[in-house]
């Protein structure tokens, strides 16, 4: 085996992104050298013939890390969101009201009775969240329904509210816009699912068809030559991912980037690699796992392609 020696790493005021990833690269250095490895196989996934898949969890959209992910989408990169349904809650909330710079040191009782929820070190008060999305999402709903009828799938539902949805740095417009969908299997987890299940209090008719996004991800999955994914944080998004993509053999490209250990066992630590046991990512697929927090890692890595 050729051994490539390891190059210092030169940065300056007038570094390029690609340049400084290009640099993680050939300097060699720890995970540094995993999100240059994690580029490239995005390079691949982008450029070839692929179907690709991107989860996330709903903590990120939160945060400006929603930005990353929104440019993402309106330019296209990726067929297939599956995330979960506080993505849902904090996109659209944030089209309505903002959200607040806080402190993983504050005093939650007192954040508490201000009426302030933290998300680390975000601060979300209620007006910004609950008060704000019923108001906004019953009569969202209830013009839904009237115009599409009383079934839909949480694909279906997503990209009828992003229709409506008059924001440009929304993840919901460009999907809806786009017509890439968004399936959420844990669509009742959330303040979106809980307006959702408000709404049926009224008409006991409305009902989410999650059978109707198996059939779409079957129709999906099935076809694809090649498959790829950008796996962020683990869970319910992590799993639908690589569970759909072994029935046709596994991932072919594979990037998951993840802070959770290994060692308990949990499907949020298990690396690429274990996924391979299972068929849900081929013994041959370009793989990597970048551990590190993805508001750092994500515009590192996904920067040059937006």
């Amino acid at each position: 085996m050729e051994r490539k020696k390891v190059e210092d790493l030169t940065v300056d005021r007038c570094t390029t992104l690609s340049e400084l990833v290009d640099g993680y690269g050939a300097g060699g250095g720890f995970t540094a050298k995993k999100i240059k490895i994690a580029r490239d196989i995005l390079e691949n996934m982008f450029q070839d013939d692929i179907t690709n898949f991107l989860s996330f969890p709903a903590c990120i959209i939160s945060t400006g890390t929603r930005g990353i992910i929104k440019e993402a989408v309106k330019k296209g990169l990726f067929d297939v969101i599956i995330t979960t349904c506080g993505t849902l809650d904090h996109d659209l909330a944030r089209v309505w009201e903002d959200y607040y710079h806080g402190s993983f040191h504050a005093d939650d009782t007192a954040l508490h009775q201000e009426g302030v929820n933290r998300l680390g070190n975000i601060f979300i008060p209620n007006s910004s969240y609950g008060e704000v999305l019923e108001n906004n999402l019953q009569p969202l709903l209830e013009d839904i329904v009237e115009n599409n009828g009383a079934k839909l799938s949480t694909r279906e539902l997503i990209w009828e509210v992003g229709k409506r949805v008059e924001d440009e740095d929304s993840i919901l417009y460009w999907a809806a816009k786009n017509k890439i969908p968004i399936f959420v299997p844990g669509i009742t987890d959330g303040a979106f699912g809980t307006q959702l299940w408000m709404y049926w209090q009224r008409n006991k008719e409305f009902h989410v068809d999650l059978m109707k996004d198996q059939e779409e991800l079957a129709d999906i999955v099935f076809p694809a030559e090649k498959s790829g994914a950008l796996m962020i944080g683990g869970g319910i998004s992590k799993h639908h991912t690589i569970w759909w993509n072994q029935f046709r053999g596994g991932l072919d490209h594979a990037v998951y980037i993840t802070t959770a250990v290994e060692y308990d066992g949990s499907l949020s630590g298990a690396r690429i690699s274990e996924a391979i046991s299972w068929g849900k990512v081929r013994e041959m697929a370009d793989r990597i796992t970048v551990e590190g927090d993805a508001t750092v890692l994500l515009p590192l890595i996904m920067g040059e392609f937006l």
